[in-house]
């Protein structure tokens, strides 16, 4: 039996205990000890192992106050790589109380919500170090204290200045200073964003933060983890000491996602070597400092299905850990420009941003460089290359692969799907009952103007363009890629009625703007020639009109075929 994969499962002490597959990252710890930075935000994409990298920190550091619980969380790290790295880091086990948050809960509808939610968070790590009240070296008010936030009973200030005095009560206790880890601090930011209450989060955030960080003389270091780099005037006020490390720094790049050796390793142990093509495809793309990056969340899923079935198919795991919310609020702002440039990078073109680490929420939309510099920082673009220009850094940035590629793609036609429903097309469905084709192709092109096209999947595109749009009518149905006479027709739109009218529409894409009206003359063509009449013949239609349209990127042609009537 092959180890069990760690699906969902980021707990160090559930994974080693239980005997998951484990890709070893723990010298991570070493680098963090050598660097000896203060306070470390790392931000990353989600889902590329953050959360599992902090409990790994706690469970390496942390004195529990137990030594038989302190010996069973060294006993963790046996046979792992931080235990070759010498006795200057493995001396520092099971040596400091460790204060460990994580924010990804914060995700409710409202401020008091969330902030109860946070409050509720903050009051189980004390529980979780009620031992300390044990000691005689706390005074009777910090104890009463310490057990009003244990109990949630605090008021508000009291829980926004909680790390910095739970920090202190260890540090009297045990006379160690403290490790904080704070897991996907932004979480909440990002939620409040888009639900409406970001300011009075940005408020409590830096308050939490500023107390515990800043001026906090019983810390030993911190490392905080987040997808995006919240700017360091209104989150991180004051913090001269606060060393960030995102995906363009060149340290620290191989210990969040799976490197290509360490995918392939894996592969080889469930013996699935020969579906690295796809995985690579779908997976890779990331380059954090100068490091290739596999997608770790992506990586382990689709080993597990491979696991069961050597021929499964891969899939947008990743995409589908989120609502992608941010990529529809882009595509429903899109200008003109922007939707250019989106349609170049489905294309598999990159384009050049200036870097611009230090972005809130609220500066998203203030213009595109900030869009696109969110859109990398948080996955859904990656560097290409990099350079300096005017005394500013600039990459050049793509589509990582393509499992992104398809969060694009589907939420493009989603976003489509959406538009068109606000739209009537009456004037459409009066055109073609009519045969006039000149205004079917005004209408179409007026909507091929407004939306995104993705040009390495066109007919799929156009196909989904139209039917999309004919679906829209409640006198009509729309049956497409049906099996009818010698081959298919692309799309078929009949009345319920048998008495009604019954249309053919055939659908080429054009290699360029010159082919368009030959293109259309063909598709009509190849309903006669390919007998797409037959099945509506024979389902007993007695008005059949049909339909060449061609496309060529913005632009379409409309052919009339002419009417097949038959006269009971």
């Amino acid at each position: 039996m092959k180890k069990p994969l760690p699906i969902g499962v980021d707990d160090f002490e559930e994974l080693v205990t239980n005997d998951y597959y484990y890709v070893d990252k723990t010298l991570f710890i070493k680098e963090l000890l050598d660097l000896k930075g203060k306070v470390n935000l790392f931000t990353r994409p989600r889902r590329f192992g953050k959360t599992l990298n902090l409990s790994m920190l706690r469970y390496f550091f942390e004195d529990t106050g137990n030594q038989e619980k302190n010996a069973l969380h060294a006993s963790l790290f046996q046979g792992m790589k931080i235990m070759g790295a010498g006795s200057v880091y493995t001396g520092q086990m099971s040596k400091y109380p460790v204060i460990n948050l994580s924010l990804k809960s914060a995700k409710q509808n409202t401020f008091e919500s969330a902030y109860y939610k946070l409050k509720e968070e903050i009051s189980e790590e004390f529980k979780r170090h009620d031992h300390i009240l044990e000691s005689d070296k706390l005074p009777e008010s910090e104890k009463q204290k310490f057990q009003d936030i244990a109990e949630g009973k605090a008021v508000y200030d009291v829980y926004s200045g909680a790390l910095k005095f739970l920090s202190k009560c260890l540090y009297k206790a045990t006379g160690e200073k403290s490790i904080i880890l704070i897991d996907e601090y932004d979480v909440p930011l990002e939620n409040a964003y888009f639900v409406g209450f970001y300011d009075k989060m940005v408020s409590f955030i830096r308050s939490l933060f500023e107390s515990a960080l800043k001026t906090n003389t019983c810390l030993q270091f911190a490392v905080i983890t987040g997808c995006l780099r919240i700017s360091k005037e209104s989150i991180f006020t004051g913090l001269n000491h606060l060393n960030i490390i995102s995906v363009l720094d060149k340290r620290y790049s191989e210990h969040f996602g799976f490197t290509e050796p360490e995918v392939r390793q894996a592969m080889a142990y469930y013996e699935r070597e020969s579906r690295f093509p796809d995985m690579k495809e779908w997976y890779d793309g990331y380059e954090f400092g100068d490091t290739e990056v596999y997608n770790p969340w992506s990586v382990i899923k689709f080993l597990y299905d491979l696991y069961a079935d050597e021929n499964a198919f891969p899939r947008p795991y990743w995409i589908n850990t989120s609502s992608n919310d941010i990529i529809k609020n882009m595509i429903s702002r899109a200008d003109r420009e922007s939707k250019g440039q989106i349609e170049a990078l489905l294309a598999g073109k990159p384009m050049d941003i200036q870097v611009h680490e230090e972005i809130t929420y609220g500066d998203i939309n203030e213009n595109g460089e900030n869009l696109w510099n969110f859109l990398y920082f948080t996955g859904y673009l990656t560097k290409e290359d990099e350079y300096f220009k005017e005394s500013s850094i600039f990459l050049k940035v793509r589509i990582p692969n393509a499992e992104v590629k398809s969060v694009y793609q589907n939420t493009i036609l989603n976003w489509f799907r959406e538009s068109i429903k606000k739209r009537d097309f009456q004037d459409l469905y009066q055109a073609m009952e009519d045969g006039d084709a000149g205004k079917m192709g005004e209408i179409l092109s007026e909507q091929l103007l407004s939306t995104i096209s993705f040009y390495d999947s066109a007919e799929n595109f156009y196909h989904g363009f139209l039917a999309g749009i004919l679906s829209q009518s409640e006198s009509y149905l729309v049956k497409s890629n049906r099996e009818s006479g010698n081959g298919r027709s692309d799309l078929m739109v009949k009345s319920p009625s048998l008495r009604g009218r019954a249309f053919i529409i055939e659908v080429k894409v054009s290699g360029s703007i010159d082919d368009l009206e030959e293109d259309a003359e063909k598709a009509v063509s190849q309903i006669s020639e390919r007998g797409y009449r037959e099945e509506l013949r024979t389902e007993g239609y007695r008005h059949i009109d049909c339909y060449g349209i061609s496309f060529y990127r913005k632009d379409c042609e409309v052919r009339y075929g002419g009417k097949d009537s038959i006269i009971s």
